[in-house]
C-alpha cells in the first residue's frame, strides 16, 4: 500500500456510490478497500539511478528515507531481471547518494534509469553454502513451495520462517543463519497468492484471516517431521500471519515462540497511518473497514470473503497468547507504525520482549544492521526460549 500503488488504484477506479453506515461515499472507499487486499506484484521500480561505475563498484541513486541509510539492501533494475547488491555509502549529496556495489548477480546496470530497492539481500538459500531441500507443503488450497534447511542433529527444534505483503520466501533467508547457528531446523515457506504458492479463488489477501492456514499447514509439516519444538518468525504482514496461526491452529502446542519483525500487530493503526500519509478524508478509513466486514458489499473489493480487522487486533486479544514473543520494529518504520508492538508489550509485560530500533525503515533491521538483528533474535532464543527436546 505504497503511495504510488494507491494513487494509481484510485486513479483508475470508477466513482460508483455505496453506502456505509448511512453515509454515501464515493470510489475512494472503493478503491482504497481494493487496494487493502489486492496482492501488487508489478514491482514497480521507483528509485532513480543517476550513474553506475562498474570498474569502481559504485553505484548513485536518488536519495530518499531509504536509499541513504547505512546496511546492505538489494537493488533491482531492468524490470526486475537485473539485481545487484549494494553496502556502504560512500558519499551524499542533497539528492543523491553514492554506495558500494558488493556484487551484481545478474544483469547489466549500466544502462539502467531506475531500480527497486529492497531488503531480501539473498535470492536463494544456496548463497548461504548451506544444504537446501526443496519441499512442497500441502496446504487446503494446493501444494505450497518451502525450503528446507536441516540442522545436522535430527532431534533439533525447528524454526518456521513467515514471508510479509508483496514479497516471496526470499524475504525470510536473512534469518536463516542466526537460527542455524542456534542449532534450530529452519522451514522457509510460502502462502496463498505470493506468486509462488497457489492462488485463491479470488486471488485477494486476507491479511491474515486465511493464510494462517498455510503456516498451519506448515507446522503440521515439521510435526511429521518429528519436530516437538517449534519457534515462528513473521515479517509485517507475515507477523499478523503468525500472530492469527497462534490463536487459532491445532498445532499451536508445539510452539514455544514467535519472533515478529516490523509486524502488523494491529491493522487499523496501519490503515490510520497510511490514511494520514496519503491526505485521506477522516471517513474513508472507518469505511473500508465497515465494508470489508459487511455481507456483499465486501465483494466490491474483490474479495469474496468477509475480513473483520477488529478480530486481527491482537492488542485486544493479546491475552490469548501463550508463549514468549519477540518484537523486533523501528520507530521510523514508514509502512507499519511501531505504536501497536509497544502496546503489545505494554499489554503483555510478562511474554513480550520489545527490542526497538529508530532508524532501520520497513522490515530491514537486518540489513541496517545484521549484527544487532542476530544478538537480539539470540539472546532471546538463549535466555527466554526453552526448546523440547525429542526422544
Amino acid at each position: 500500500m505504497h503511495r504510488s500503488t494507491t494513487a494509481r488504484l484510485l486513479t483508475g477506479i470508477g466513482v460508483g456510490v455505496i453506502a456505509v453506515g448511512g453515509a454515501a461515499v464515493g470510489g475512494l472507499v472503493t478503491a482504497m478497500a481494493r487496494v487493502v487486499v489486492t496482492p501488487d506484484h508489478r514491482r514497480v521500480e521507483r528509485v532513480r539511478i543517476q550513474a553506475v561505475d562498474v570498474d569502481a563498484a559504485t553505484v548513485t541513486l536518488q536519495r530518499s528515507a531509504d536509499t541513504e541509510l547505512d546496511g546492505r539492501y538489494s537493488l533491482w533494475f531492468g524490470a526486475g531481471s537485473g539485481h545487484m547488491r549494494v553496502g556502504d555509502v560512500l558519499g551524499m549529496t542533497e539528492r543523491t547518494v553514492t554506495r558500494r556495489i558488493i556484487g551484481i548477480d545478474r544483469g547489466d546496470p549500466r544502462g539502467a534509469v531506475r531500480g527497486r530497492w529492497g531488503g531480501w539481500f539473498y535470492l536463494t538459500p544456496d548463497e548461504l553454502g548451506v544444504p537446501v531441500e526443496d519441499v512442497d507443503i500441502p496446504t487446503p488450497i494446493g501444494p505450497a513451495p518451502a525450503w528446507v534447511v536441516r540442522a545436522d542433529d535430527p532431534g533439533a527444534p525447528w524454526a518456521v520462517l513467515v514471508h510479509g505483503r508483496g514479497v516471496t520466501r526470499a524475504e525470510t533467508i536473512r534469518a536463516l543463519p542466526v537460527f542455524r547457528a542456534a542449532g534450530y531446523s529452519v522451514l522457509l515457506s510460502s502462502w496463498r497468492n505470493d506468486g509462488v504458492a497457489p492462488r485463491t479463488d479470488d486471488g485477494r489477501y486476507g491479511l491474515g484471516t486465511t493464510e494462517w492456514e498455510d503456516t498451519d499447514a506448515a507446522l503440521r509439516w515439521v510435526v511429521g517431521q518429528g519436530a516437538t519444538s517449534v519457534v515462528l518468525m513473521g515479517w509485517s504482514m507475515g507477523g499478523a500471519v503468525v500472530l492469527q496461526t497462534m490463536v487459532r491452529s491445532a498445532f499451536v502446542d508445539v510452539v514455544d515462540g514467535v519472533v515478529l519483525e516490523s509486524p502488523v500487530v494491529d491493522w487499523d493503526a496501519v490503515l490510520r497511518s497510511q490514511s494520514e500519509v496519503l491526505r485521506l478524508p477522516r471517513f474513508v478509513r472507518p469505511a473500508v473497514e465497515r465494508l470489508l466486514r459487511t455481507p456483499v458489499l465486501h465483494r466490491v473489493s474483490g474479495a469474496r470473503r468477509m475480513i473483520d480487522l477488529r478480530e486481527l487486533d491482537m492488542v485486544a486479544r493479546a491475552g490469548e497468547l501463550h508463549v514468549p514473543v519477540l518484537v523486533l520494529h523501528s520507530d521510523d518504520d514508514g509502512f507499519v507504525p511501531s505504536s501497536a508492538s509497544h502496546d503489545l508489550a505494554t499489554a503483555r509485560p510478562d511474554i513480550v520482549r520489545l527490542e526497538v530500533a529508530t532508524d532501520a525503515r520497513h522490515t530491514k533491521l537486518w540489513n541496517h544492521d545484521a549484527g544487532w538483528f542476530d544478538a537480539k533474535i539470540t539472546a532471546w532464543l538463549n535466555e527466554v526460549v526453552r526448546p523440547r527436546v525429542r526422544r
